[in-house]
């Protein structure tokens, strides 16, 4: 513990009052998260279209450019994960809970309860509700997190520098992210990170709940959702002790075993034809209609103004907000890689991976809806994915597969979640102690209890909104810190070229 920075003690101090306010006066943090997300959602949702479009064109520009030909670490290093397990690991971390839980609600909410175009129930609504689905969970949202990744990878392996934000910076503020500023930015980078992670917490003990309340009436309520979380929290404690190399590694590739294991069941035993078809008309629709969703903010139609907050705002900022913590994480396991071949992979596989899985996924709860509509729809989010299972052969292997999926899915992101605030409150250790672990494993779960505590999922997505403003600020200045560095680094590689022709 004789490693432990200031970041750690401020913000600790922050969340643990949080923490408090939550468990005396939870009306008073929901009313709070209320007024503040209602606040930032109403002034600042086209500085988030604006913003989060600027990194994914960064990402873009990196793909294409000369610097890509650059290595995430020294010319002779060699990843030390396979590409398969590399993958397995980043998505994972990135997607999580978060993809099964939305896979069957979020379609069906835009198809039948609140569609992004006003198409409710109609064929044209079904691919919209699919489309913007795609939008919320495709190259935007990895492209925020491979920016921040980028930066991480490329300030610690190339510039042989710790693995901090701050120090990402420097290209921009000099000796000042060694500074009280930089303190200040490591410290709002940890705070968003564990606002981000016990939020994704929260979502998965509900879902849990959801699916055993659903398979065997087991009451869904914020005593059960405790037990889960006490019961996982151990769990992913236990993994944490075991090192990256083992408990997480060995948990994302179960994780993608489990995951495709369940696809391909539902695939198989689903409308697998419709499933295919949806998923290449809507991917086409995607890619035509991308600039034009990007910057939709309709400024004079209220009601879909509403629909945007509720919906793309707050997934920009859940993934703003998760970015800090997935940034550092794919960062430590990218070791080795060249910047053209990590944008690519990270920009667009993981993307793909997960429209496939609301095609199947979120197409066949529609066509469910469709034939008999209210069975899907009828249901409470969380009870969403198991209302679906249960039309279908072996739905209870299929139920409890997708709860076995969670709950792996859980120790995943709260393990790496340990981790990356170990290393980010001890001066970028690659290699933080078990006590550290341990502590930020036990803040993350106690956080998740009292978002849930508070105000339930809309707490969850409140917090993330407003842990998201400030760190997209940040995210900001790193990546005009990053074209700085390597433009720099392409621009000398350029002109010792040219010396050694001319010598």
């Amino acid at each position: 513990m004789r490693k432990v920075s200031i970041v750690f003690y401020i913000s600790t101090a922050v969340l643990l009052l949080l923490v408090l306010i939550g468990i005396t006066a939870p009306s008073l943090l929901e009313n709070l998260t209320n007024s503040v997300q209602s606040f930032i959602t109403t002034s600042f949702g086209w500085y988030y279209l604006i913003v989060v479009s600027f990194f994914l064109v960064v990402c873009i520009y990196l793909l294409f450019s000369p610097a890509g030909r650059i290595k995430l670490g020294k010319q002779d290093d060699k990843p030390e994960f396979s590409r398969i397990s590399w993958l397995a690991m980043l998505f994972s971390a990135g997607m999580g809970i978060g993809l099964v839980f939305y896979g069957t609600a979020e379609p069906i909410s835009h198809y039948v309860l609140s569609s992004p175009t006003g198409e409710i129930g109609t064929d044209q609504g079904m691919r919209d509700a699919l489309r913007y689905t795609f939008f919320h969970w495709g190259i935007h949202a990895w492209a925020i997190y491979g920016l921040v990744a980028l930066c991480l990878a490329y300030s610690t392996f190339r510039k042989g520098e710790v693995s901090l934000i701050s120090v990402t910076l420097k290209p921009v503020i000099g000796k000042k992210a060694e500074g009280n500023i930089g303190k200040a930015v490591d410290t709002i980078a940890v705070i968003a990170t564990v606002l981000g992670v016990a939020t994704t917490l929260g979502f998965g003990a509900v879902q849990i709940n959801g699916g055993l309340s659903f398979i065997y009436g087991i009451p869904s309520n914020i005593l059960t959702q405790f037990i889960i979380i006490f019961i996982v929290t151990a769990m992913f404690i236990y993994s944490a002790l075991s090192g990256l190399g083992k408990g997480i590694k060995i948990l994302s590739n179960a994780n993608m075993i489990l995951a495709g294991g369940l696809f391909l069941l539902l695939f198989l035993l689903g409308p697998t034809l419709f499933s295919l078809n949806l998923f290449t008309d809507t991917l086409g629709s995607y890619l035509q209609n991308i600039v034009n969703m990007s910057f939709r903010i309709a400024p004079l139609n209220q009601e879909n103004r509403t629909w945007i907050n509720n919906w793309t705002i707050f997934y920009w900022a859940w993934w703003i907000a998760w970015s800090p913590f997935v940034g550092v994480f794919i960062a430590r396991i990218s070791k080795g890689r060249t910047i053209r071949e990590f944008v690519a992979y990270v920009l667009f596989i993981p993307a793909l991976i997960g429209f496939l899985w609301f095609s199947v996924f979120g197409g066949t709860a529609m066509l469910l809806e469709h034939d008999t509509p209210g069975i899907i729809s009828g249901l409470a989010t969380e009870e969403s994915l198991f209302g679906v299972l249960e039309n279908f052969p072996l739905s209870k292997t299929l139920s409890i597969l997708a709860i076995v999926l969670i709950v792996v899915f859980f120790i995943t992101s709260a393990d790496s979640g340990t981790f990356v605030l170990a290393m980010m409150t001890t001066n970028g250790s690659l290699n933080p102690s078990n006590r550290l672990k341990v502590i930020w494993g036990i803040l993350l779960a106690a956080m998740a209890l009292v978002l849930l505590y508070s105000g339930g999922l809309q707490a969850l997505q409140n917090t993330m909104i407003i842990a998201a403003l400030p760190f997209s600020i940040i995210m900001g200045l790193m990546a005009v810190s990053l074209l700085k560095s390597v433009n720099q680094e392409v621009k000398e590689f350029r002109l010792k070229n040219i010396k050694q022709k001319q010598s």
